[in-house]
């Protein structure tokens, strides 16, 4: 199932599903309806592109911090088997959403539960594709996280980045403006009856994810990254949707600056160095 056949099942979906549509807003009216859109299909596009490079589907597949599983939910209509984690509320909803993708795939390729990576250490190279999508910035002690998955990648497998830019000037300057410049915070989890570290919106830019990455033995691959959403909702008047992919991609790759400081998502990926086979 191609990602654009996976959206327009997913708007159905979200008429039918009122919890998600104030987290999921593409039905708040056409003014930033294609804005949106662009932006959620390219980072699905991105994890997929990835994960078919594999060239099979025989894959063990985590996505941590799943969220309401959307991602899980798309790769298990294409025949992968994912395993989603989360410490969010979202997760109540999942079993009601697998009902409705029931009728286009087999969803029991997609398990899920409720739980803290801090607390269980996966298998030691067991998976093949880690993705964190919007979860970066809330894993803390983010060196011990990225420890971990460094432990749970197979020695060909791959972390998946989707991110924010956290060099990004107008989102850095709007989070500071929200949380100041305390980007970790402790919350109390009424599932796990304890206290849990996260990060608070604690966006990073690229140089600072190499460094984090490089030091937990996951080195980013440069090949891999990509910036995405550079346009405003209005430009998107004057032109649709591949339009605007097209000239963003050709001015990412022509100012360095723009790329760096304006765009707004950041997508990349991390393979592990394996010292051993102990």
């Amino acid at each position: 199932m191609e990602v654009e056949v996976f959206f327009q099942l997913f708007l159905k979906e979200l008429e039918q599903h009122k919890a998600m549509q104030q987290y999921y807003k593409f039905l708040n009216g056409e003014k930033s309806f294609n804005f949106r859109k662009n932006y959620f299909v390219q980072r699905l596009q991105y994890i997929y592109d990835t994960v078919r490079e594999r060239g099979n589907v025989d894959l063990n597949i985590w996505d941590c911090g799943c969220g309401y599983g959307t991602t899980c939910l798309f790769l298990a209509m294409n025949g992968y088997k994912v395993y989603g984690s989360t410490l969010e509320f979202y997760i109540d909803e999942i079993e009601k959403r697998k009902s409705y993708w029931r009728q286009h795939g087999n969803v029991d390729l997609f398990r899920y539960d409720y739980k803290n990576l801090f607390e269980e250490a996966p298998v030691k190279e067991h998976f093949d594709f880690i993705i964190v999508q919007d979860t970066l910035h809330h894993l803390e002690p983010i060196n011990d996280a990225l420890s971990i998955f460094q432990h749970g990648l197979a020695r060909n497998g791959k972390l998946i980045a989707i991110e924010e830019n956290g060099d990004n000037i107008i989102q850095s300057m709007k989070l500071y403006k929200l949380r100041g410049n305390k980007r970790i915070i402790t919350i109390w989890d009424e599932r796990l009856q304890k206290n849990i570290l996260l990060g608070n919106e604690n966006i990073r830019g690229l140089d600072s994810w190499r460094q984090l990455f490089t030091k937990a033995a996951l080195p980013v691959n440069d090949q891999s990254i990509k910036y995405i959403r550079y346009y405003l909702p209005f430009y998107y008047k004057q032109k649709n949707d591949v339009q605007v992919r097209e000239q963003e991609q050709q001015l990412a790759v022509k100012s360095r600056l723009r790329k760096k400081y304006f765009f707004f998502g950041l997508n990349f990926t991390a393979s592990p160095q394996h010292t051993s086979h102990s």
